[in-house]
């Protein structure tokens, strides 16, 4: 069932099995305080047996631009349309947060973001790329970094 990501009482409901819970908490609160403030977003998401389809998406995105298969189990996910653009998020059990912003009109932006937790180590499959840090109120220091999608999907 899905449930609203509280960025004011931050939770781990639904995170509870990662090693880093309070972390990815806070990261996924870092979201929902984002989507609320900008655009008036209320932030939902589903345990991920409730959205395959998201979760399927992402995987697909991921393996056909880059191919990366994350080897971590999927938490949550959560997929929504705002401004125009078509989000899409999945939280894995590792602390990784990959989110897919893809413009439902042709030629806007469209790109993958990749966030660690703190506390997580940089999964073997996203060696190869170099993460940015910020700091964060709610999730403390998080890494981040992105590629832009060149495929139609």
């Amino acid at each position: 069932m899905p449930h609203v990501v509280d960025f004011k009482n931050v939770s781990t409901v639904g995170l509870e099995s990662s090693p880093v819970a309070e972390a990815l908490a806070g990261l996924r609160a870092n979201e929902a305080r984002y989507y609320g403030n900008k655009y008036d977003h209320v932030f939902t998401v589903s345990p991920a047996n409730e959205a395959p389809e998201v979760i399927d998406r992402v995987s697909r995105i991921l393996k056909e631009e880059r191919d990366i298969v994350i080897g971590s189990r999927v938490l949550e996910a959560t997929g929504f349309e705002v401004d125009g653009l078509r989000m899409d998020y999945v939280f894995y059990e590792s602390g990784l947060s990959i989110n897919v912003m893809y413009s439902i009109e042709d030629g806007g932006k469209r790109a993958v973001g990749f966030k660690l937790a703190e506390g997580m180590e940089i999964p073997e499959e996203l060696s190869g790329f170099k993460f940015a840090r910020q700091k964060s109120k709610l999730a403390g220091v998080i890494r981040g970094c992105y590629f832009v999608i060149k495929g139609e999907y």
